[in-house]
């Protein structure tokens, strides 16, 4: 009896293993290909404990979901190539940094101001993260604790506005939020390297500024009426300083802003006016306001028209300081930066 020949059937079992392992190949390869260009947080996670603002949180891994609640914490995220953690985003004062635009564009956008607590939960964030009180509530603390009964980690910037009692200067407070969001998400690397970058920039428009005696006088514009300006203790009089220019005012109060008169501002007489440029109060109407008030013709930078447009981000608590400086300091004494 003469026995079946299985050479065709063996030859075509053959030719089916190695399709299929070229599909599993292919697909590996696409996998690869699709996730290179993540910016994965570290692989060894050490768990790290913050005390920030008056609540303790310990972190045995790095956040997975987050959501930022202000523009300055989304650029930080952002700057530390965390994108691909944020799951939603909200309240813009203007706009994104043009090298982030394109990444900010691929996130949800879940409110345009502070989302409900219905629209933050809906997220389904395991991270908060905002750069003013005013993201948490009312009661900032109170807030933040509520969403940790929920099993919801965040964190809050102590850089701008004096919501916690720590004895930094402004701007330690800034590289301090860096170190500890790097530290939070395990890119501690990249937060070292985004600090050095920073205090680079600042060095540079510094050495390029030299010594400036006497600082020009300028008056921080912020709102109509009242008149608001900046107080001498915030971070944007520090930028200002920085810059080569003198707050007209120089009373002491708490905050970063003050109410001031403007009998007060027309009799300091400001050589420059700066108007903070932010989508709920366009630099625009500002300057259209002082060239359109008589009483304000006294002024000697109304008179020459020596307004400075400034993103209001750039005086806020985050990685546009050092380029707030150079962009005031380049407006002041254009003749240094040629």
């Amino acid at each position: 009896m003469k026995l079946p020949d299985f050479t065709w059937w063996r030859n075509r079992y053959i030719r089916f293993l190695i399709t299929a392992l070229l599909v599993i190949v292919t697909a590996c390869q696409m996998q690869v290909k699709n996730t290179k260009n993540l910016q994965p947080v570290a692989a060894h996670f050490t768990p790290v404990t913050i005390e920030n603002c008056g609540i303790t949180i310990t972190y045995k891994q790095p956040p997975k979901r987050v959501v930022t609640l202000n523009q300055p914490a989304t650029e930080i995220m952002l700057a530390l190539g965390l994108e691909t953690q944020i799951v939603g985003t909200a309240y813009l004062d203007d706009r994104i940094l043009p090298e982030y635009q394109k990444t900010y564009s691929q996130i949800p956008v879940i409110a345009d101001k502070y989302p409900s607590k219905e629209v933050l939960l809906g997220a389904e964030p395991d991270f908060v993260y905002g750069s003013f009180p005013g993201a948490f509530g009312k009661d900032a603390v109170s807030g933040r604790k509520y969403l940790l009964s929920l099993g919801i980690n965040s964190y809050l910037a102590e850089g701008a506005i004096e919501v916690c009692s720590k004895k930094r200067e402004l701007l330690e407070n800034i590289y301090n939020e860096i170190a500890e969001i790097g530290q939070i998400f395990g890119v501690s690397d990249r937060a070292i390297k985004l600090i050095n970058n920073l205090k680079q920039e600042l060095q540079s428009t510094q050495t390029k500024l030299g010594q400036i005696n006497p600082p020009k006088p300028v008056f921080w514009y912020a709102s109509e009426s009242p008149p608001y300006t900046i107080t001498i203790d915030s971070l944007p009089n520090q930028i200002l300083e920085f810059a080569g220019g003198r707050n007209i005012f120089q009373e002491k109060a708490n905050g970063t802003y003050i109410t001031v008169n403007w009998e007060d501002v027309i009799n300091r007489n400001p050589e420059t006016i700066i108007l903070s440029d932010a989508s709920w109060s366009p630099a625009k109407e500002q300057r259209q306001f002082f060239l359109t008030n008589p009483a304000y013709a006294k002024i000697s930078a109304v008179q020459k028209d020596k307004f400075i447009v400034i993103d209001y981000s750039y005086s806020t608590s985050g990685i546009r300081f050092a380029q707030g400086v150079k962009i005031l300091a380049q407006a002041l004494y254009p003749e240094k930066f040629k």
